[in-house]
């Protein structure tokens, strides 16, 4: 009888979770918004930005994205992705900041706030075409195309970060590069384990 039960409620709960997983998906979305476009809440967020321990964590919240992605549950991807992007402000905002973190924050201010031209748009738009990308290789069970696509998207931001603010755009090499080796073991480890099953 119970057996029964649950079957019956499955596309319930199934529902339930999808809602829930629309829900937490629009809060992403205007979180991401009113931080580009409202500037007390940007100069709020980027403050706390300044701490460094958001630069370590959000590249891992990759590995969590991959496995609900492989897993195919909506909810479990749209709550990563809203830790994703709110990690940047989860700190405090350090008694004392690195100068090259302060300058290279600037930087990425002055090209939130400067004139949205195409290229703005373009590569803004790059974020969730490889998120998607990302999600679609592990969804179909592909964990090698997963490695390639976040090698890219590390490899992109780093290029992106010299290019637009010099040499003080090399602070991110270190969490950036971190966070890279340690998705792509994890990535790597699961392969090799489900490759054995």
């Amino acid at each position: 009888m119970t057996r029964y039960s649950n079957i019956e409620n499955k596309p319930v709960i199934m529902c339930r979770s999808n809602v829930l997983a629309t829900l937490i998906g629009l809060l992403t979305f205007a979180f991401i918004i009113t931080t580009i476009w409202y500037q007390p809440f940007q100069s709020w967020v980027f403050d706390r930005h300044q701490n460094q321990w958001s630069w370590y964590i959000r590249p891992l919240f990759l590995i969590p994205f991959c496995y609900f992605s492989y897993q195919r549950n909506w909810l479990g991807i749209s709550i990563t992705l809203f830790m994703l992007f709110t990690s940047m402000c989860w700190f405090n905002t350090p008694i004392s900041v690195n100068k090259r973190v302060e300058e290279f924050l600037t930087v990425e201010r002055a090209w939130l706030n400067s004139e949205w031209s195409w290229q703005h748009w373009a590569l803004i738009l790059t974020i969730p075409m490889s998120m998607t990308a990302l999600a679609l290789a592990c969804w179909k069970r592909n964990l090698r195309i997963g490695i390639v696509v976040v090698c890219m998207m590390a490899f992109g931001k780093i290029a992106w970060s010299l290019y637009e603010a010099g040499s003080v755009g090399s602070s991110i090499l270190l969490p950036a590069i971190l966070g890279l080796i340690i998705c792509v073991t994890l990535l790597l480890i699961w392969i090799q384990r489900t490759t054995k099953k």
